[in-house]
């Protein structure tokens, strides 16, 4: 018995059956048959070398080196200082990146979130683009800008050099952020999907950390450059290998071939031959079919608007992401004015310290339980609801209660168990967005969850309790008011819990079955390399 590589187109049958509808579609575009003629090179039979695990690990990586990036342009060794001068004339000369260019607090607070400008605008265009091109190349050129970016930020001469290059190290994390999320809701456990979400989302607050050391190791005994040039050499070899491995396919996406793919165009709202509706259907290309860049722009454009439409819809996804700015309004606030208060109410000397490590600590325990729990619960929707207005109400009162009592001690008790609780929601509030819309709106779905907590939460936060601080002069009222809000958060969840919620995870299998190549998606379930590739036999 051999196998057969090519799939025969079933008009080449001596016996087609009769169809009963030639046309159905009255626009006299017809979407691929499910047995059109698809060659399988030995490209494709071999697996992705990324199995799940593997997958996991990676991903976590390259999510922590973003992360120390983030902490390293905060730490001192990195951000430095402006030189300062005595009274009796002698001066010192600046350190790091503020006294080099001799940036202004303003400047170098522009410097600190520059890169938010390119991740707020690329995340949706990576999410968009995702639908026609491969998810995991994405990752691979998102990853590619980075690395040149960080270079960039590493050998700039000014402000200005320096701000565009943070702002393209947002564009690089923005394919990364989109789309890593969906690819490890894809390949891991059933029983184990909340608690991988977890271990990747873990990775913010000890990548953070990491930054800090990172950033004053290097800035301190080297340059603040060289911790640049050093994250750049980290990232390569994943960026390089976004391109050189087997791409993952991702579920709700169409393959395309690697080698010698068909040219495809996206046709909205067409219909299958079983009359079944599709929201996508990639149709073959020929020279009289192709359209201008303009059309494919606009064809785009139009795509996003329906998708985005979708999402606005969907009062699951809607009530999940009003939560989770309220949440990030105030988590955002914290890690900014949170040593400051600290300082000013209980004339702590190392609050900066004290802030970090808690915050670090109970960031890690806090999502990893997170994850667990809701895996425990048996992982939906509404259990997820559950558990995140519950840890935010928890989290609401023990932080509240902490900047209502006078001793240090208490204040930092209740203050680590009311983060511990508030940490749990990463994992949970990330499983909504995955799982309450169909797969091929994950890439979206997370993109404008990140989008909506940045411009609606953290970016407006720190300065509208700056506001509030100068009029109030009082930082524990100012605190119990900022803190107040995570009830608002834990509200906000608890709708949820009632709302008809479903999983769409799995709905796009069906209507995708003509078009994906499944066989590329299961190797990287299995670990056999030498699993041979699903065909018709012949005798």
């Amino acid at each position: 018995m051999t196998m057969n590589t090519e799939v025969k187109d079933s008009s080449s049958d001596s016996n087609p059956s009769p169809n009963p509808n030639p046309n159905p579609n009255p626009n006299g575009v017809q979407p691929p048959s499910p047995m059109a003629t698809l060659s399988i090179n030995d490209s494709d039979r071999k697996p992705s070398w990324f199995t799940p695990k593997r997958l996991l690990i990676i991903f976590c990586i390259i999510n922590m080196v973003n992360y120390v990036d983030r902490g390293a342009i905060a730490s001192n060794g990195v951000n430095g200082n402006l030189g300062t001068c005595t009274d009796s004339g002698i001066c010192t000369s600046g350190t790091g990146i503020q006294g080099d260019f001799n940036l202004n607090n303003f400047q170098d607070g522009v410097l600190s979130s520059a890169f938010m400008v390119g991740l707020l605008i690329a995340s949706p265009i990576f999410a968009s683009l995702a639908k026609s091109h491969s998810p995991f190349r994405l990752i691979g050129v998102g990853l590619s800008v980075w690395t040149f970016a960080a270079v960039g930020c590493g050998i700039s001469i000014d402000f200005w050099s320096i701000t565009i290059c943070r702002m393209l190290v947002g564009v690089g994390e923005a394919s990364f952020i989109s789309l890593a999320a969906p690819f490890i809701d894809d390949n891991a456990p059933p029983e184990q999907k909340t608690a991988w979400l977890a271990f990747f989302y873990m990775c913010i607050p000890t990548g953070i950390a990491l930054g800090y050391v990172y950033g004053g190791v290097v800035g301190s005994n080297f340059s603040w450059r060289y911790a640049f040039f050093g994250e750049a050499l980290l990232m390569l070899p994943f960026a390089v290998s976004g391109f050189l491995v087997k791409p993952l396919q991702l579920k709700g996406f169409a393959y395309v071939g690697s080698n010698k793919g068909l040219s495809t165009i996206e046709a909205t709202g067409h219909v299958m031959e079983d009359g079944s509706d599709v929201d996508s259907v990639l149709i073959p290309l020929d020279e009289t079919t192709k359209l201008s860049a303009f059309s494919r722009l606009s064809n785009q454009f139009s795509r996003f608007t329906k998708d985005m439409k979708v999402l606005l819809l969907d009062k699951v996804y809607v009530v999940n992401v009003l939560g989770y700015i309220s949440y990030n309004f105030v988590i955002g606030a914290y890690s900014y004015w949170g040593p400051k208060a600290g300082y000013n109410i209980y004339h702590m000397s190392n609050a900066d310290l004290l802030f970090g490590g808690i915050t670090i600590v109970c960031g890690i325990f806090g999502t990893l339980a997170g994850g667990f729990i809701l895996d425990k619960m048996n992982a939906t929707i509404s259990n997820a609801f559950k558990l995140l207005s519950v840890a935010t109400f928890l989290g609401a009162i023990f932080c509240f209660s902490a900047f209502c009592l006078k001793s240090l001690y208490g204040f930092i008790a209740l203050f680590a168990v009311g983060e511990l609780l508030v940490f749990a929601t990463q994992a949970p509030v990330n499983y909504v967005c995955l799982h309450c819309v169909k797969p091929s709106l994950r890439p979206l779905s997370m993109a404008m969850s990140t989008v909506s907590i940045h411009i609606f939460g953290d970016v407006p936060s720190s300065p509208l309790v700056g506001i509030l601080q100068d009029h109030l002069n009082n930082w524990r009222t100012t605190a119990l008011i900022l803190t107040a809000i995570l009830f608002l958060a834990a509200a906000i969840w608890f709708i949820g819990i009632f709302l008809n919620s479903f999983d769409l995870s799995n709905e796009d299998d069906e209507n995708q079955v003509a078009v994906i190549n499944r066989d590329n998606r299961k190797p990287l379930l299995e670990e056999n390399s030498n699993e041979e590739v699903d065909a018709p036999a012949q005798a």
